[in-house]
């Protein structure tokens, strides 16, 4: 694979995950159990959970085999759509984003050709790992701006635009404008 494609790709979904931290950092615990919608799995950090389970899966590119670190289950994978036992907090999911990140950073500089061209299946259908990878960046990206929106509506912030990846994940709410 070229270097610069692994760079720019990098730089890209590591700005869309950097993007994603900044509500998890910023959301008052007030609204960590308020539903977005009229949906009980709309509720701040399932929205999150979500993000990031579904971000550990496609960086693995298939669902056989794959167990997400703990505490973290499989409920995902259920087809009756059931919730976790327990919301999860925040230092939990953030731990997950730098889990998904450190994945997704390793995933892409490590890419080889043979791996880009691999074919991955999900019942929802098939596609290259290459475009899998574009694919869980822009499912990273809407995440990350559902969950800035609700937090412009209710607190008025905002986040900052991430160009690219920095080279060390973001601390805290630094980027996110009142």
């Amino acid at each position: 694979m070229d270097a610069q494609w692994r760079t720019s790709v990098w730089q890209q979904f590591g700005a869309a995950i950097d993007m994603l931290a900044q509500p998890l950092h910023a959301c008052p615990d007030e609204l960590w159990r308020v539903r977005v919608w009229d949906d009980p799995y709309a509720e701040f950090w399932n929205l999150a959970y979500h993000a990031l389970f579904w971000l550990d899966v496609y960086l693995s590119g298939s669902v056989d085999g794959f167990v997400p670190p703990a505490p973290f289950t499989l409920d995902e994978f259920d087809p009756a759509g059931r919730l976790p036992e327990r919301p999860y907090s925040r230092d939990e999911l953030l731990g997950y984003l730098a889990h998904g990140r450190a994945k997704c950073q390793t995933t892409i500089a490590t890419m080889t050709q043979a791996r880009a061209q691999q074919l991955c299946d999900f019942s929802w259908g098939a596609m290259p790992f290459a475009e899998l990878l574009l694919y869980t960046m822009r499912h990273v990206q809407e995440h990350a701006a559902q969950l800035s929106l609700l937090l412009g509506q209710r607190l008025g912030l905002t986040p900052g635009w991430v160009a690219k990846a920095a080279d060390e994940p973001r601390a805290g709410n630094d980027a996110l404008i009142s």
